[in-house]
């Protein structure tokens, strides 16, 4: 068994030597495994990043349910809809403070002072307990149903359509990134094709003394998936830097709004995730590739 680890160490630090000494020809290989994994892992942080911002506005979102103005008990009616499934808290708002909220932020207080009567109806502000499309739909159907209640206006529709750019986003992601998976395929095993043909004497010879496709393969697969967790880690700097450029000048943006919101990277899970499927990538591409290249041997 130990044997085994040290031959495949021993497999290991030869790689490593072999791309030291070609450093230019590695840097630019990692360099467009970095840049082509970048674009799909910086869309999936752009999404997450936006899924973070929705949820604070599924928080802060609600229902504006009316009542009628002959209502007589408009709290009690503001109890009972505070007891129906799927609302997380209620708050009354009667004619007349909405009618001071009103003459406080529309700038209309002289001519609000002409009217005879209050035209605001009683008003309960709904805060649902769950924000998706089918909670939302039951919840706007039982507060119809409650005695008293002349309308509800929801301002939570523009949320679902978000969340389905999301979904469109998310499929996207997931197809820009299988397209440049397969370009990394091709890259790598372009690669590792040419590392093939320069080393093709040392190839037949270590088949004349015995050798097997596993042991040719060996550091051709560690070469490959070498360059392809390389790239990865290239990819992971990049997303990390975009984010830091941007990141103050949305903490500002956000401020001007009254938000902390700050954005957030791939962070030590995403860097797990990039440099393991870049690793995979770049194995599978070198396997391909020296697989096709000795079959050719065989029937050359």
């Amino acid at each position: 068994m130990s044997g085994y680890f040290s031959r495949h160490a021993q497999v290991l630090l030869a790689t490593v030597g072999d791309l030291v000494r070609e450093p230019v020809a590695s840097a630019l290989a990692i360099a467009v495994i970095g840049i082509t994994l970048a674009l799909p892992a910086g869309l999936f942080t752009a999404l997450a990043n936006v899924e973070r911002l929705s949820e604070g506005w599924h928080q802060s979102a609600a229902f504006s349910v009316y009542l009628h103005r002959q209502t007589p008990a408009p709290r009690q009616v503001a109890d009972t809809i505070g007891h129906l499934p799927g609302v997380k808290a209620v708050a009354y708002v009667s004619p007349a403070a909405g009618l001071a909220m009103f003459r406080r932020l529309s700038g209309f207080g002289a001519s609000l002072a002409t009217l005879h009567s209050n035209p605001l109806p009683p008003v309960v502000l709904v805060t649902p307990r769950h924000a998706t499309a089918a909670a939302l739909a039951r919840l706007t159907q039982n507060l119809r149903t409650v005695p008293g209640v002349a309308a509800v206006q929801s301002d939570l529709h523009w949320l679902e359509r978000l969340h389905a750019g999301l979904a469109l986003g998310r499929r996207l992601a997931i197809l820009l990134t299988a397209l440049l998976g397969l370009a990394v395929l091709l890259i790598l095993g372009n690669t590792i094709r040419v590392a093939v043909m320069n080393r093709a004497t040392e190839i037949e010879v270590i088949q004349l003394v015995g050798g097997t496709d596993t042991f040719i393969r060996r550091p051709f697969l560690y070469a490959g998936a070498m360059q392809g967790a390389l790239g990865a880690l290239v990819a992971f700097l990049l997303v990390e830097t975009a984010v830091l450029i941007l990141d103050d000048p949305t903490r500002h943006l956000a401020a001007l709004y009254g938000s902390s919101y700050h954005l957030q990277g791939l962070g030590l899970h995403g860097l797990l995730w990039l440099v393991v499927g870049g690793a995979m990538l770049g194995w599978t591409g070198s396997r391909l590739a020296v697989g096709r290249e000795l079959r050719r041997r065989r029937l050359a």
